[in-house]
């Protein structure tokens, strides 16, 4: 009964030993220490003390001191961008942070409720992450559902930015944009090459040049055998993209199945159409011509091809020239829609077979006419996107004289 006694007596001193019996939150150790549980601790050393306030969560920290082998970011609670709540173990983030940690940006003004709030390594070259292309080394444009260039800096899942809804920009996104066209008081470099029709605000066919793209495709290879695209009926879409960052895409186009011209003809007028049918009239004037070649004409040699193969097979190209109003300047490079598109899709596509990385978008001929907001003759009421032309313009983008002095 005394060892009982004495063993209990002992237990209690050593108890006692630990403050606040370690707040329930803790083991009370050798020498009256707490040995708090996970997340729970005291003071800026949060390791031990009566284990009676809370941990915070840590990330990399946005600015620190370097450790001896010069690391500036490391773990820090609240990501160094916060006050940790120790009753709760929640972090206090400043003004322009935000999550558990403090860990990552927000978004100026939270992009106005006009566009979406993207990680740096998600942000993409055009306005919208639905909108851009991705082009390889070589220049060749290809669809891809990433439409980002790689970014591996510290930090590319801290740092925040916006991205835009069509018709909105800055880096809040909180400016309406104004239509875009040439300046009609413009003149050439060379003007003895062609001059601008201002009082009738266009340029002269005969001598101006329009903004041209070109378009090449060149169909897969099947057993061995490249082949054009033989049982026809296989369609894809072209996706346009205005000053205003809104995107459109065509209704279905249907490759031709044959080099003869009638083939190639229907095909062209295919293309014209569909880009002329756009909403809102996005494209009020387009010039339209294809190439319909055989791949290979017996002489081993390819006919307008960018690539070295070899081979019965086929290319098609397609020019395509704005000469509408509302497309002066140079327009943003066109983007093919050519994978399937089954099903409760839209619109709904077969997709091409083409050889990889030959599908081609380039600008082949510069305009004369260039791109304003506003056509350089007004200013644009960001509030509401419409411009406010100076005395002796009108238009939706400023860019027809109503006088001349």
């Amino acid at each position: 009964m005394l060892s009982i006694v004495l063993i209990l007596a002992i237990l209690s001193v050593v108890n006692a030993g630990c403050d606040n019996q370690c707040s329930g939150h803790g083991v009370c150790g050798q020498r009256g220490v707490c040995e708090c549980y996970d997340n729970w601790g005291m003071g800026f050393s949060r390791d031990s003390g009566d284990c009676s306030e809370r941990v915070c969560p840590f990330e990399f920290a946005w600015v620190d001191k370097p450790n001896e082998v010069g690391l500036h970011h490391q773990y820090a609670e609240c990501s160094a961008r916060g006050i940790c709540q120790r009753d709760s173990g929640e972090c206090e983030c400043f003004p322009g942070y935000e999550g558990k940690a403090c860990q990552r940006t927000g978004c100026p003004n939270e992009c106005s409720g006009h566009g979406q709030c993207a990680y740096i390594e998600d942000l993409p070259l055009h306005p919208s992450h639905h909108d851009a292309p991705y082009r390889d080394t070589k220049g060749y444009f290809y669809e891809t559902e990433s439409s980002t260039y790689l970014y591996n800096g510290w930090d590319e899942m801290k740092t925040r930015g916006c991205i835009c809804d069509p018709e909105y920009g800055d880096v809040d996104c909180s400016k309406r944009l104004c239509q875009h066209a040439t300046d009609v008081m413009d003149q050439r470099d060379d003007m003895t090459t062609g001059y601008l029709h201002h009082s009738q605000g266009y340029i002269d066919d005969a001598v101006a040049q329009y903004h041209t793209q070109t378009i090449s495709f060149v169909g897969n290879s099947i057993d061995g055998s490249l082949v054009k695209y033989a049982t026809g009926g296989e369609t894809f879409a072209l996706k346009f993209i205005s000053k205003l960052n809104e995107s459109f895409v065509t209704h279905p186009i249907v490759m031709p199945a044959g080099t003869a011209g009638s083939e190639c003809l229907d095909f062209i007028l295919q293309v014209q159409t569909a880009l002329l049918k756009l909403p809102n009239k996005v494209i009020d004037g387009v010039h339209v011509s294809a190439a319909c070649d055989d791949f290979n004409d017996g002489t081993g040699a390819a006919d307008n091809l960018h690539v070295d193969l070899s081979g019965a097979g086929y290319i098609t190209t397609l020019n395509v020239t704005f000469t509408g109003m509302s497309v002066q300047g140079k327009q943003n490079m066109l983007v093919p829609v050519t994978r399937m598109c089954g099903d409760g899709c839209t619109p709904r596509l077969t997709g091409l077979e083409l050889l990889p990385r030959t599908m081609n978008v380039t600008e082949t001929i510069t305009s004369d006419f260039n791109s304003y907001e506003c056509g350089n003759r007004g200013k644009c009421d960001y509030s509401s996107g419409i411009c406010s032309c100076f005395e002796g313009y009108t238009g939706l983008a400023c860019n027809i004289i109503t006088s001349l002095v």
